[in-house]
Order: C-alpha cells, then sequence, then structure tokens
C-alpha cells in the first residue's frame, strides 16, 4: 500500500517523496508502546522508499528521484510547559528529544534516504534538537547528507506554536545551514502565501513551502481542488517566492499533477543578496547591521549584578524574578543577560522565563 502511494506521486510528477515516519520516533511511538520499533520502522519506510524513487529513476533517467527521510515534531514540547499551573515545568528534554531523533536518523540515512526533512517544526527547540541530533549522526555515520527544514505557521496571527514569526524563526534555525528553508500544513496557500513571501525575501537558502489544499471542513476534509491550488502555486512561482513546492494535508496525486503542470518551465527563486548582520530572536526577530542604533542590554537578571535578583534566585521566587527582566522589556532592553552561578538554577529559571511573551 505505502510503495502504491510513493508511486502514484511520482506518476504525478514528484521528484521528491517522503518517508512515512512522521510520528516514528521513539518519543511519538511511547504513546502506542511500540517506541523498541522505531528504528526498524524508520529504516523499513525509507528503504521501500528508496525502492521505488530507484525504480522511477530507472525508467527516466533524466528525471531522478529522490527521498526525504522525514523526522517530525513529535508530540512533546520542549519549550512550553503542558501545566498551566507550572510554567517551568517540561514533559520532554532537550536531551532526549537528541536521542530519539539521533535513533531515527541513522535508520532513515541506513535505508537510503538521499536527505533529511525537519517538518512541521512548531516548537523551535525541538527543531534545535533534531538539527543537533541529525548532524551528530552524520558525523558518526560518516556521510554529510542536506537537510529541510519546514515549519508551521500555525492560524492568522502569522506564529508558530510556540510564537515566533516567520523571521524570528528563521533566525533561530539558520545556523544549520540548511539546503532549504520553508513552511507546511496548517494554512491552505491563500492564507500561507504572505509568510511564503517574507520567507523568500530574508532566507540565504532556498525556499519551499508545502501548503495544505485549504482549511479543514466541518469535517475535517479539505475541499480545494487541484487546479484552483495549481493557479495559486504558480502564481508564487511567477513572483519568484519558490525553488520547491508540494503539498501537504489533503493534497492527492492529482494536486502534485497540477502543480507539476503549472510550474513547469519557471525559473526558481534567485538567492537574494542578504546584508551581513547579527541576526537573532527571540518570539521578534532582532537584526543588528551596520546601520542599526544601539543595542539596549538588560543586564539585571545577573546574580552578580543585582543583589534583588540574586535574592529571588536563591529563595526561588522565580515569579518575582521575572518581574526583573519583565521590567527591563518594558523599559526598552532588546536583549536580557540572564547570568547565574548554579547550573540547575539557570535552567530552572530559564525555562520559567522562557514561556513568558513579554519577556521575549
Amino acid at each position: 500500500m505505502i510503495a502504491a502511494i510513493h508511486n502514484a506521486y511520482f506518476e504525478a510528477g514528484a521528484d521528491i517523496i517522503e518517508t512515512n515516519t512522521f510520528n516514528s520516533t521513539t518519543i511519538a511511538m511511547a504513546d502506542y508502546r511500540m517506541e523498541s520499533l522505531s528504528a526498524e520502522i524508520n529504516y523499513a519506510a525509507a528503504k521501500l522508499a528508496r525502492a521505488c524513487a530507484d525504480e522511477w529513476t530507472a525508467r527516466t533517467p533524466e528525471k531522478p528521484r529522490f527521498v526525504a527521510g522525514v523526522l517530525g515534531p513529535t508530540n512533546r514540547t520542549a519549550s512550553i510547559s503542558p501545566d498551566v499551573n507550572d510554567p517551568a515545568f517540561r514533559n520532554i528534554t532537550f536531551d532526549q528529544l537528541v536521542a530519539a531523533y539521533r535513533e531515527s536518523t541513522k535508520a532513515l540515512v541506513e535505508g537510503g534516504a538521499d536527505l533529511i526533512l525537519i517538518e512541521t517544526v512548531f516548537d523551535t527547540l525541538n527543531a534545535k534538537a533534531a538539527v543537533f541530533a541529525v548532524k551528530e549522526e552524520f558525523e558518526a555515520l560518516g556521510v554529510d547528507l542536506p537537510i529541510m527544514i519546514s515549519g508551521t505557521i500555525t492560524d492568522a496571527s502569522g506564529r508558530t506554536l510556540s510564537g515566533q514569526t516567520t523571521e524570528a524563526f528563521y533566525n533561530s534555525l539558520r545556523h544549520a545551514e540548511a539546503l532549504t528553508f520553508g513552511l507546511n500544513c496548517a494554512l491552505g496557500p491563500d492564507e500561507l502565501r504572505q509568510y511564503v513571501q517574507e520567507l523568500s525575501r530574508i532566507a540565504e537558502c532556498y525556499v519551499t513551502a508545502h501548503p495544505n489544499a485549504g482549511l479543514p471542513n466541518a469535517f475535517g476534509e479539505y475541499d480545494l481542488d487541484a487546479d484552483t491550488m495549481a493557479k495559486q502555486i504558480r502564481e508564487w512561482a511567477e513572483a519568484g517566492f519558490l525553488n520547491i513546492v508540494g503539498g501537504c494535508c489533503g493534497t492527492t496525486p492529482e494536486h502534485i499533477a497540477a502543480m507539476s503542470r503549472a510550474v513547469a518551465g519557471l525559473p526558481p527563486r534567485q538567492l537574494p543578496d542578504i546584508p551581513v548582520a547579527c541576526r537573532l530572536s527571540g518570539l521578534e526577530p532582532l537584526n543588528i547591521g551596520d546601520d542599526s542604533l544601539f543595542v539596549n542590554v538588560g543586564e539585571r537578571t545577573n546574580v552578580t549584578g543585582s543583589a534583588k535578583f540574586k535574592r529571588l534566585i536563591k529563595e526561588e521566587k522565580y515569579s518575582e524574578a521575572l518581574d526583573v527582566a519583565r521590567q527591563q522589556v518594558e523599559s526598552g532592553a532588546q536583549i536580557i543577560d540572564i547570568n547565574m552561578d548554579e547550573g540547575d538554577a539557570r535552567r530552572r529559571s530559564g525555562d520559567g522565563a522562557f514561556p513568558q511573551p513579554d519577556c521575549r
């Protein structure tokens, strides 16, 4: 069945297919008590996709086909507490995410994936763990495959679930030096267009977009037909937004076939000349270049520079300590210097501060 689905998309004109491993990390599989099968599932999925890609490449060697080994976002979030009464609580750690992503990456590479796609990113910290894991595993395996990253703008707010704008999200992960950076899922072409346009303006790498076939109806189905979606994608391509395009929820082989026809012969997006700058981000981007004014750094969240802050940290009065950070932001600080003597205090206070929108 999976091979038939892969082949249907290749026949429709796809150049890249994704492995069916979106939820195949040990973390996501734990809900089904199947975490012990994670490596096996990833390996089998990559091997199956590899066989399909090789068959189609043999048929049409002028159009080689590729396999993207998929790493999904997992069902946990490293930067947001699942408990509204305990902002510092986490149900997953960075190291646990790294371990899970490394295991999946190893199996995907050994199964024959041409590249690794970190997709549907809703929590940037999860994605950072994935990037770290992938690069660590590449080094261990002695390979250097391309990495693709694709985030999700969750709604009309224009932000990821963890609160970042498109540019802030890009700034957070540009260190990965990915082959492509893009957006997928949650929104249809109408809603996603402005964010793809913004990404095409700021990204130093190639840009991808995989919108849904519109927004889901009352029954959770997607109603945007293939020809209408293809016309919208063609407009994106003509505007110079895209290097790679595809589809997410609700997109069938018919949608991909229509898109393939719609963009045939159009030139891909040209990489822009991006000025050199220090590019930082919290929920919003902070780009510091030659034309920037002074940057204000708040230093009161420093145990060596503030007796009050040191006392609050020692007494574990983290809510009051957050007020110190909040006051600096309200006074114009663009960067907050959080400095602790004790490692665990740094972690706990950092976890508490990061979810607060007015402290980012």
